[in-house]
């Protein structure tokens, strides 16, 4: 698509997709391409007997692609009239369908439903098409369910998947880099065009792959993200005037740390250092 008709699609008011509107409040845009879908697929690698937790439905095209793997699978949705109609086409005993937020959505209520057909001992599998607008506050969010995952798969805004997998020393290295690869093995798959997505977006997407870490950095990510809060809330500037006082106040050794640095040049390993730091001097 050229830029001129994406800037043109883009403009137009939203039209039915399959019979229904996309609304704004929810942020959808629906994933149409067949050959995105079925590398997200490939992607996931769904196998029968993985209890698996689809976030954000929709229209159900990915959920379709999944249950040509899965005889059973759960979502949440919290748009009513999309979770009538999914649940229409598959079934209770298929699609186990919770409506709700999945800001608030406990992951725990999935994996219970899913159990008895899964077998003992099964962590759960969380895939979606996760709307920009609640990404960053939806992945911070899961991190508390994380002893109940295997991994996760999320076809979100690019730029946030590249913050996600940012490495020290870059620009995208920020709060969102360090929590979030203190708890996962984090890695950007492949990028999607708004053209795969209807209504199209105005923003370029990207398929994350979050693996659960079996050690994870830190035990605790309160301690963790009040340094990062700290350390990034003036990021421009250089430590010795944000971080540096800040774990003086709080009897924290900042041992290795430079003066002159700023908060992106801090290893991932150094931010998990000071958050256990702060975390034993009470």
């Amino acid at each position: 698509m050229n830029p001129d008709r994406r800037g043109a699609a883009r403009r137009q008011s939203p039209r039915p997709v399959a019979g229904h509107v996309a609304r704004k409040r929810f942020g959808q845009h629906f994933l149409a391409d067949r050959s995105v879908l079925a590398s997200i697929a490939s992607a996931i690698g769904p196998r029968a007997g993985e209890p698996l937790l689809e976030i954000g439905p929709g229209l159900g095209a990915l959920t379709a692609v999944l249950f040509e793997t899965l005889p059973r699978l759960a979502a949440v949705e919290i748009d009513r009239d999309l979770c009538a109609r999914l649940q229409r086409r598959y079934g209770e005993d298929r699609l186990v369908l919770f409506e709700a937020d999945a800001l608030s959505f406990d992951p725990a209520r999935a994996l219970e439903r899913l159990a008895p057909s899964s077998g003992a001992g099964h962590t759960l599998r969380i895939v979606g098409n996760l709307p920009y607008n609640i990404s960053s506050p939806l992945l911070v969010h899961l991190i508390d369910a994380r002893h109940l995952v295997r991994d996760q798969h999320f076809l979100l805004q690019k730029e946030v998947v590249e913050r996600i997998v940012a490495e020290p020393g870059s620009s995208d290295f920020g709060r969102l880099s360090v929590l979030l690869q203190a708890f996962y093995e984090v890695e950007l798959l492949f990028e999607v065009g708004p053209e795969a997505f209807d209504p199209p977006p105005r923003v370029d997407s990207a398929v994350l792959r979050m693996t659960v870490r079996e050690r994870p950095l830190v035990d605790d990510p309160a301690p963790l993200q009040k340094v990062l809060a700290v350390a990034f809330a003036q990021r421009r500037k250089m430590i010795r005037s944000t971080l540096l006082p800040w774990l003086a106040e709080h009897g924290i050794a900042a041992e290795g740390l430079v003066g002159q640095a700023r908060a992106e040049d801090i290893s991932l390993e150094h931010y998990c250092d000071l958050a256990r730091a702060l975390s034993q001097s009470g």
